[in-house]
């Protein structure tokens, strides 16, 4: 296992990419390609219906630099710059969208072996702050992930994480929605030759008192073969097979079918990323 807690974004990811991670109803199309250079191009391309979007990302690596500059089919020009380790255990980046003007922030993280700190800032007049800490060990971590607008004087965000983890079982207990929303969620490898693995996922609103459960598992039929299914409790079921047919370039089927709504009929998607 990892050394440390990681950041904030980490506790429950393992259950939240088994359950979610992969799925679509839509048509993507990825293709990266790589210069003699080092400049990395990945071209991706998106249907929703009627509906087509399209973006171009370049990335520049230069020793401990990188940069990211995306550019979309509504001329939005979105860059990142990622400075690793300056210092030991620190990571900056700096990030900026044009036209739009409040876009830019800056983000500095610090991993640490009992601790993970992760601090937003808007470049902006009166910007917005967002802080997330953990701290603990490899095994137990605690941590919490506010928000706040200097303009209002409003915390917009505040969430507070527990996490549990050993060799084949992580388990993770977060607080959202300022208090609204717990979440719960379990991961749990059955045999790490297969990839088989379980997951399960409860969130409950205490303002609306609704629970949304949702449990589903994964599955290699073969190295190259994967296969995934969940379903909820308001009758949602869904499924996908994913080959990965030459080395990092996979091909993805998928479908859901709602019980309320089977005269609807179920949707697919497909996905097909390309890497030479």
């Amino acid at each position: 296992m990892a050394k440390g807690p990681g950041l904030y974004t980490e506790i429950g990811k393992k259950a939240r990419d088994l359950l979610y991670k992969d799925y679509q109803s839509d048509h993507k199309f990825t293709v990266t390609t790589y210069s003699p250079t080092g400049v990395v191009i990945t071209s991706s391309g998106t249907k929703k219906g009627d509906i087509f979007i399209a973006d171009v990302n370049t990335q520049l690596k230069n020793k401990n630099i990188t940069t990211d500059i995306k550019v979309d089919t509504n001329s939005n020009l979105c860059t990142t710059i990622t400075v690793d380790e300056p210092a030991p255990g620190l990571k900056t980046i700096f990030s900026f969208k044009i036209p739009d003007q409040r876009s830019g922030k800056l983000e500095v993280q610090y991993l640490h072996d009992y601790a993970g700190i992760s601090t937003t800032i808007g470049l902006t007049a009166n910007p917005i702050i967002n802080f997330s800490g953990v701290v603990g060990t490899n095994v137990v971590a605690l941590g919490t992930d506010v928000s706040f607008d200097s303009k209002t004087g409003d915390f917009t965000k505040c969430n507070a994480g527990l996490s549990f983890t050993n060799s084949d079982l992580i388990a993770s207990l977060t607080l959202n929605d300022k208090g609204d929303s717990l979440n719960a969620s379990y991961y749990h490898t059955v045999n790490p030759l297969t990839k088989t693995a379980v997951g399960a996922e409860v969130i409950h609103s205490f303002s609306s008192s609704v629970n949304t459960i949702t449990i589903g598992t994964q599955h290699s039929l073969d190295p190259l073969t994967t296969v995934k299914a969940r379903v909820n409790n308001t009758g949602k079921a869904s499924a996908l097979i994913q080959h990965e047919w030459r080395p990092k370039s996979l091909f993805t089927i998928s479908g859901e079918v709602d019980a309320k709504s089977i005269d609807k009929g179920a949707k697919f998607g497909l996905a097909l990323a390309l890497k030479p």
